[in-house]
């Protein structure tokens, strides 16, 4: 994964990308659904509440009690969280030093219960505080201030549907998006991590975001922008609207998430330069639905300066039957005003839809698991890190070795705790294998193999495990005659107990090679078979005790053939992208969970929904499931994304693997933001999840 500053990077080179931008996309002027209104609506504020106590209306929240009951908790600068009812009336408040932004989210499993929690920024420390509600109040549950290294001016939670993690973005006045996961501690105590940090060139005062990871940015003078919140995926920042290209106004501040269900999804900002909040369509490319002002009583007297937002679609009694939307009026009283979501509905000409109760926690699609050890990342930027094998010690299950590759640079070593033990700068090694009792010398040794691109060969060691060391054993070069050799796996077979490595190339060309004793205390290579997959491929294992060979063609199938050296080209589809819709191309890295007696699991990494997925080793290869590796973030180790290799393993691999581990590379290292790493998964969390077998 790249660094924060290369995110930073990233999104400034958007930037230059403005002046192309798509007018026929988003909200600039795109298209439409249906005649949106034209001109500017008016609607009134139902309610407004009482001055604040400091005379500042920074952000403020709707928050739904379990009782039904709700509250209106603002930022009110040195007013700390002051709470309002829904009558506006003013009720307590609670010390949160300078108070600059407030946000609440739902369902967050403090000592195993759901709890509603509030993240709140504090402008003269420039920390973040986390409280939790209790009968209407705000109490402070957070283990200390979590500090921040910029002047703060805002915060949106996003609580992810995949896991119920909830991680908190924080944006500043320099520009920067600071993006924290939450946890609890041991102590039953809130606090946070950061997960990375993006960079935008300006001040920013606004955000906010959904379960689905949709995180929208008001960058003030510059426009909308929509962020992916999901860590373990693309940034995909794209401009939703923009001053001078669309329907905003040169200063713009507050956002806001209206989810009415299908058909009813807004995107709400207030347009502040120009008085009005513009209503976006998010199920339709953010087409632009039309604006209106809002009044504070008198329809002549209107809400000139349009502040922060904030929108709720829960049923709130029968003045907010579908919801409503809070803004801040800072010149207009220093309260806010409170209006119905009916209204903006009916306004605009728009259905309302559908009250969504916020408090509903999303049901998880797949099983989750987290990682017990991460290794330290490899030392080449990029895409680096790419396929590891796992040895496990024959008497000492804790000396266990972890082998991988820096695909950009060579060979690293860990042990089971993750920590580097050995880098060889051999080259371009981009996957790798081994096989233990190959007979090199009248010795049982642990062989090892890998693509070497730099020479277009097979690069062989000798694993010490007592040394903890690799040692080159290749006798000189061993050439594939591939013009980018990719793939790689071993296979050792039962009937003739010779060993083997498979290598394919880019294009699909595939080669098998047998790996001799040279005479001479090293190993040479000779080639005896050759065949084609359709289409690309890398990822490969082989089954010892079935003689099978597993491949994936990456956009295609998972393949099953032959791994005898006269097994011929003939291939059985185990699993299809386009049959089964847990699987998502590229099909990549995969490892062998044997249970004894032909039995296990085959585990492959689906990288486009960064999955795994688990099939039957024999009979049928009946598919059994998938899960996902999430972030832990009391460990702090993040999940898994992006997987190229992987392996597993049965083995006591030693403390926390005594059922085995499938380790597997991580194509976006966060929390916070480094190099590609490796990331160990304990096998009996698998099988928990999963409900598998454990050896």
């Amino acid at each position: 994964m790249a660094d924060s500053e290369e995110l930073g990077m990233k999104t400034m080179f958007l930037y230059g990308l403005v002046a192309t931008f798509a007018l026929g996309a988003a909200g600039c002027g795109g298209e439409t659904r249906s005649a949106p209104v034209a001109g500017t609506a008016t609607v009134p504020a139902r309610v407004q509440t009482q001055p604040t106590s400091s005379g500042k209306a920074n952000a403020a929240v709707v928050v739904a009690s379990a009782d039904g009951q709700a509250h209106v908790v603002a930022a009110a600068a040195l007013g700390g969280l002051q709470v309002f009812g829904m009558d506006g009336a003013s009720q307590r408040s609670t010390p949160a030093a300078e108070a600059a932004g407030v946000d609440v989210g739902y369902g967050f499993s403090l000592n195993g219960k759901p709890t509603t929690i509030l993240a709140a920024v504090e402008s003269s420390g420039n920390n973040l505080r986390l409280f939790t509600m209790h009968g209407g109040t705000p109490v402070e549950a957070g283990a200390r201030a979590i500090p921040l290294d910029f002047a703060v001016e805002g915060v949106c939670l996003y609580r992810s549907r995949l896991d119920n993690a909830f991680y908190a973005f924080v944006i500043g006045d320099g520009g920067e998006v600071d993006q924290q996961m939450i946890y609890a501690n041991a102590d039953g105590k809130l606090d946070a991590r950061q997960v990375r940090r993006i960079n935008l060139p300006s001040k920013l005062k606004q955000c906010t975001a959904n379960s689905a990871g949709d995180v929208y940015i008001n960058e003030q003078t510059v426009g909308v922008w929509h962020l992916n919140g999901n860590p373990e995926a693309d940034l995909a920042a794209t401009l939703v609207d923009a001053p001078r290209l669309g329907h905003l106004g040169e200063e713009n501040e507050g956002v806001a998430l209206y989810d009415g269900g299908e058909g009813s999804q807004w995107l709400l900002v207030s347009n502040t330069s120009e008085g009005r909040i513009n209503v976006y369509d998010r199920a339709h490319d953010h087409a632009f639905l039309g604006s209106f002002s809002v009044s504070a009583g008198d329809k002549k007297n209107t809400v000139a300066d349009l502040g922060p937002l904030f929108a709720t679609s829960a049923a709130l009694g029968s003045g907010f039957p579908h919801g409503v939307l809070l803004i801040g009026d800072e010149d207009g009283g220093s309260n806010y005003k409170l209006v119905s979501m009916a209204d903006v509905a009916s306004a605009l000409k728009l259905p309302p839809g559908t009250p969504q109760d916020p408090r509903n926690a999303p049901k998880p699609a797949i099983a989750t698991v987290t990682a017990l050890v991460e290794t330290r990342p490899v030392s080449s930027y990029g895409d680096a890190a790419d396929d590891p094998a796992i040895w496990a010690h024959p008497t000492d299950p804790a000396k266990s070795l972890v082998v991988a590759t820096d695909k950009k640079a060579g060979m690293v070593l860990y042990d089971m705790q993750g920590d580097l033990l050995q880098f060889l700068p051999d080259g371009k090694m981009n996957n790798t294998d081994l096989r233990d009792d190959f007979a090199l010398g009248g010795k049982k040794i642990t062989l090892v193999t890998a693509s070497d691109r730099t020479h277009k060969s097979i690069a062989i060691y000798r694993l010490d495990g007592d040394a903890r060391r690799l040692v080159n054993v290749a006798d000189g070069v061993q050439p594939t005659g591939l013009d980018d050799p990719y793939g790689l796996c071993m296979y050792r077979s039962a009937k003739s107990h010779k060993t083997y490595v498979f290598i394919n190339s880019g294009d699909g060309l595939m080669r098998q090679w047998e790996l001799l004793d040279a005479g001479n205390g090293k190993v040479r290579t000779t080639q005896v078979r050759e065949f084609k997959i359709p289409s690309q491929a890398e990822g490969c294992v082989a089954d010892d005790i079935g003689g099978a060979l597993f491949v994936g063609e990456e956009d295609v199938a998972l393949w099953k053939m032959d791994a005898e050296p006269d097994g011929g080209s003939a291939m059985t589809a185990v699993d299809r992208v386009e049959s089964n819709p847990a699987i998502k191309d590229d099909i990549e890295g995969m490892g062998i969970y044997d249970l004894g007696n032909g039995r296990g699991y085959v585990v492959v990494s689906s990288q486009g929904n960064d999955t795994y997925a688990v099939y039957r080793r024999d009979g049928d290869h009946a598919y059994l499931g998938s899960f996902a590796v999430v972030a832990d973030g009391a460990r702090g180790i993040d999940g898994i994304s992006e997987t190229d290799g992987l392996d597993v393993s049965s083995r006591n691999l030693g403390p926390g693997f005594e059922h085995g581990a499938m380790v597997a590379q991580d194509g976006r290292n966060v929390l916070p933001s480094q190099n590609q790493n490796y990331k160990y998964v304990p096998w009996e969390s698998i099988a928990k999840a999963l409900k598998l077998e454990m050896r």
